[in-house]
């Protein structure tokens, strides 16, 4: 009940409001001004810049270019697994899918459909199967790569709210993945469909995949959708796959019987991109 109390004020935000303006600031090109918030921002949230492929902070034109940095040749090294992690962050929750229902937090969960925009038929290929849910802090590295070799089969771009997603709002907000604005990205891999759905929130100013580009804004009351079925797009494990403009969260979905999660990965564990992540069945 504390939780919820905590997060009423974000019902009543302009997060839209405050979300496309976050977006115009973070693409600006401000010289000395950008320089110095990132500087400050690096400062904050302790960011490693030794880690970056570009270390000077000068060489930033924008904060969305310092925000959404490659990082160095060997930095994140992929390990020796059938999966692994995608993202720099920190696991929200992992584990298995009960029958529809994705676990959020304790008190919530939500389903599948709801998740993936209502597409019922696709939701049905991963009942109880696994799923994690990555949430990536400010600090982090924000680009999103692949945890497995797959080929890419559709796009649905799914408007919704704009909740921010830190645990605290996970606690409090029922639903929260599957009622913020979302990215769905299907793929066809060895195990079966595998989905990773790219969660916006408050003044993420944009979500990015490397076939598509940016792919809001421009944001729509509606859902879109691209099929890319006969086209030949196949992403290696650990190729980039998307990026956010400011952070977020991702879950990944994978079907039932295929796979297993490392035993250390739980609620809370920080992780990094390239780290085994867990085995497909063999």
């Amino acid at each position: 009940m504390r939780d919820r109390f905590a997060v009423l004020p974000q019902y009543l935000l302009p997060k839209k409001w405050m979300t496309a303006t976050a977006g115009k600031l973070a693409s600006a090109e401000l010289g000395g001004a950008t320089t110095a918030f990132i500087r400050w921002f690096v400062a904050r949230y302790q960011v490693n810049m030794d880690e970056a492929a570009q270390p000077d902070i000068a060489q930033y034109p924008s904060f969305n270019a310092f925000f959404t940095r490659e990082l160095r040749d060997g930095a994140r090294p992929m390990a020796q697994a059938d999966l692994v992690c995608p993202v720099d962050g920190a696991i929200s929750q992992c584990g298995a899918i009960a029958q529809d229902q994705i676990f959020q937090a304790k008190g919530h969960s939500y389903s599948t459909t709801a998740l993936l925009g209502g597409d019922a038929q696709l939701a049905a290929q991963f009942n109880n199967g696994q799923f994690a849910t990555i949430y990536l802090s400010p600090r982090d590295y924000h680009r999103i790569h692949m945890p497995l070799r797959a080929k890419l089969q559709k796009m649905v771009y799914v408007p919704g709210d704009l909740f921010s997603v830190n645990p605290l709002t996970a606690r409090g907000v029922p639903g929260l993945f599957a009622r913020n604005e979302r990215v769905v990205c299907v793929f066809e891999s060895r195990i079966g469909p595998v989905v990773m759905v790219l969660v916006g929130a408050t003044i993420v100013g944009s979500m990015y995949t490397t076939w598509h580009g940016q792919v809001n804004p421009p944001r729509s009351r509606k859902v879109r959708s691209w099929d890319y079925q006969t086209q030949p797009i196949v992403l290696e494990q650990g190729d980039e796959m998307g990026r956010f403009l400011l952070g977020s969260t991702i879950v990944l979905l994978l079907p039932e019987g295929k796979s297993a999660f490392n035993a250390d990965w739980a609620a809370g564990k920080p992780v990094q991109l390239g780290e085994a992540m867990g085995t497909l069945s063999r």
